[in-house]
């Protein structure tokens, strides 16, 4: 094992009981990155109030999905079809910031391969400091020992990634023509903005990258805007909202894209294709369809690859 390096694929991670739904709340609100302010032990107060109040209608939307969220599956399948084909050159395996596996699991299983060199992989394909820095973070403060740690920046240009993206909605949108699509990115408070987190300016860039390639492939829609959605809370969060996008499309036909999302998880398969879904109706939305995010699609294994070396 001398000569391999460790992949270390980093998520948020999942519920897959009620049980863990509750862990991962109370690990998520204790994040620093997530409740910014300074005094940790208000947080926690902050984080257990919340905890409590969200946690039974949290769950509700759980059993909707038979019980668990569909991120580890996916991510599962997505490390076995990595290891098919790069199990010469590294070791691969997780680390989730809210649930286990946690980072401290992964590093003592490359302990046990007696590897040195550790590359980081958030998937994220946009950085903001409440995933990508909060998951790097994790990992770096639980390590104990002498690692030659590389983390990949975020890869939302690379074109093989976004090639894939593309067939995805293309599949989705089939020969017709009269679609409109949004892009939907989770939304974030506007004051973590203003602090200088780079999210929203990478999401626009990511959009605009995506815009042209469509048009590249000649993949038309009627429209393509931005979206937010996931918004908790009284304070001011990324605009437009979702909800308020697709107000303005009665009688019309949507598809939407998960941007910010590489795995699926709650938040695509319970609040896009569900929640939405129903908001959608009661709007008088003709047609809408929700794409899946890549996953484990044969060409995001070409483009990991890639944007691991």
């Amino acid at each position: 094992m001398m000569n391999k390096k460790a992949l270390v694929l980093l998520n948020m991670g999942g519920a897959r009981s009620k049980e863990e739904l509750k862990t991962f709340l109370i690990n998520m609100f204790n994040d620093k990155n997530i409740l910014t302010m300074k005094n940790d032990k208000f947080r926690s107060i902050i984080a257990s109030f919340i905890v409590k109040s969200r946690l039974d209608e949290a769950w509700e939307n759980y059993e909707l999905l038979g019980g668990q969220s569909p991120l580890h599956n996916l991510t599962n399948e997505l490390v076995d079809s990595l290891k098919e084909q790069l199990s010469d050159e590294y070791f691969i395996t997780t680390a989730m910031r809210y649930t286990k596996p946690r980072a401290i699991e992964a590093i003592e299983q490359i302990k046990k391969q007696n590897i040195k060199d550790i590359i980081l992989l958030p998937l994220y394909p946009q950085y903001s400091t409440t995933t990508t820095k909060s998951s790097v973070e994790e990992f770096i403060e639980n390590i104990n020992d002498n690692f030659n740690i590389t983390t990949i920046e975020p890869f939302y240009k690379n074109e093989t990634y976004n090639n894939t993206i593309c067939e995805e909605i293309k599949k989705v949108k089939g020969d017709e023509d009269d679609y409109f699509l949004i892009f939907s990115a989770h939304g974030l408070p506007q004051k973590i903005i203003k602090k200088g987190d780079p999210y929203q300016q990478q999401i626009e860039e990511h959009i605009a990258i995506l815009k042209k390639k469509l048009k590249e492939k000649d993949i038309t829609f009627q429209g393509i805007h931005l979206a937010y959605q996931s918004k908790v809370g009284p304070m001011r969060w990324l605009e437009p909202s979702l909800d308020y996008m697709l107000s303005f499309f009665k009688n019309k036909k949507v598809i939407i894209y998960p941007i910010a999302f590489i795995i699926d998880n709650s938040e695509t398969v319970f609040e896009l294709d569900i929640e939405y879904r129903e908001l959608a109706k009661k709007i008088g939305v003709d047609s809408y369809k929700v794409c899946r995010c890549v996953n484990n699609h044969p060409n995001f294994i070409k483009a990991i690859k890639d944007i691991i070396k």
